[in-house]
């Protein structure tokens, strides 16, 4: 039988297991398997030929009981509505899990940004806030960047909502540049919150970091600074990385700063000097302590897990593992960090640049990262605990905190 690869359906079935196991009754799991409102809207945007180009742009409001809708906005030229539904799902329990007072959302433009000018950049991100802006707010919906998106891209949109509500709200969007009411610490936080998990997981399985050897698939943002903060703060041995175009290797370890210094250059991360090629496939097959899976969705697959090594996986990717997958991983006793754990650390902080917009007095980033280990940590083992305590794995354990502190949000509110 073949898998299904919907991220929406996969998201709906990691849901219905933790529904089972929490024995959450019909009316209650049919509420918060679907989400409560989406939006569908067309962007006309004036190209820098002269023609007009029409993008579709998506916002799904997962589930705001307790609090806020939030999540980032992707620009990809393979976006799909389930995608959307399944990430702003994953947010949902993501906020949930980190225990902070938001809900969860997402949004998506269909386009390849890297076909764009900046100037046509501008127009369709504008465009996108001119549809959305009535929906979104600080009390309502805050995004945030996402895969292809950027501080200047939400600086755009920050712009236009704020023009059109003809107030300052810096709270609107986070992600933003420091200059407009960013955070120090926001960039690197998706890396860093995963990386704080890799070291609690370590623990557990008595693994010294300082010399571990990792594999990261994905070389973006979070991808990057997971190379450049595991190896500068945390001592692992980057063995293997890779882009869309494929991956290098190097058993003694890659230096991050050769690395991005050769991307920048030519564009891709092959033919590193002092590297072998590889190909993405072989990257996750590889012999190391710790996989990190920092790329997109469904890359861990019924079809590749039972050649997976390594000790731990710590998904920084949303959704990079399929149910089945996780199965074969569980059953060979791999440790799994579930995405919206593992990942949490930038939807952590676009909380905390919430809170500094709100009283408009700003920390320093140690301070922010501080407050982000503390954060994480603590639903790192509060999700352990829930394993051991219910003999669960750990994504379904994730899920158990998650989806019962949501329910909780909606049963006090009379919803169901």
């Amino acid at each position: 039988m073949k898998e299904n690869l919907n991220p929406f359906a996969i998201a709906q079935a990691q849901f219905d297991e933790a529904a089972e196991v929490l024995q959450l009754d019909h009316d209650m799991r049919a509420f918060l398997r679907e989400p409560m409102r989406e939006f569908h809207f067309t962007i006309p945007v004036r190209m820098d030929d002269g023609t007009t180009r029409t993008f579709q742009g998506f916002r799904v409001q997962y589930n705001d009981a307790r609090g806020p809708a939030k999540g980032g906005i992707r620009f990809h030229p393979d976006e799909t509505i389930d995608t959307v539904r399944a990430l702003a799902a994953w947010m949902t329990w993501k906020t949930a899990v980190s225990d902070i007072p938001l809900g969860g959302g997402k949004g998506g433009v269909i386009c390849n940004p890297r076909e764009m000018s900046q100037e046509e950049l501008e127009r369709l991100s504008r465009g996108y806030m001119r549809n959305i802006a009535r929906y979104v707010g600080l009390t309502q919906d805050v995004p945030a960047p996402d895969v292809n998106t950027n501080p200047r891209i939400m600086a755009w949109m920050l712009d236009e909502y704020e023009t059109i509500n003809g107030k300052r709200e810096p709270g609107v969007i986070t992600g933003k540049p420091l200059e407009l009411g960013g955070s120090a610490g926001r960039t690197p936080a998706t890396a860093m919150g995963g990386l704080f998990t890799i070291r609690e997981a370590a623990k557990l399985k008595g693994m010294n970091l300082n010399g571990a050897t990792a594999a990261i698939q994905g070389f973006g943002n979070v991808g990057s600074f997971t190379h450049s903060l595991g190896q500068k703060q945390f001592g692992l041995k980057i063995v293997a990385i890779s882009d869309e175009f494929g991956g290098i290797y190097n058993a003694n370890g890659i230096d991050f700063d050769v690395a991005a210094a050769h991307q920048r250059q030519t564009g891709k991360l092959m033919n590193c000097p002092g590297t072998e090629n590889i190909t993405n496939q072989e990257l996750l097959e590889l012999e190391v302590d710790i996989l990190i899976p920092a790329a997109i969705e469904n890359q861990l697959t019924s079809q590749n897990a039972g050649n997976v090594k390594a000790k731990i996986v710590a998904e920084l990717a949303n959704g990079p593992t399929t149910p089945e997958a996780d199965n074969i991983l569980n059953d060979k006793g791999i440790y799994i960090i579930p995405d919206f754990l593992c990942n949490a650390g930038g939807v952590i902080v676009s909380y905390f640049e919430m809170v500094q917009n709100g009283y408009q007095y700003y920390w320093d980033e140690a301070m922010v990262h501080e407050r982000l280990d503390k954060k994480i940590t603590t639903a790192f083992h509060a999700v352990n605990q829930m394993s051991e305590a219910k003999q669960v794995d750990t994504r379904v354990a994730a899920y158990l905190v998650a989806v019962n502190r949501v329910a909780e949000a909606v049963r006090l509110r009379g919803w169901v």
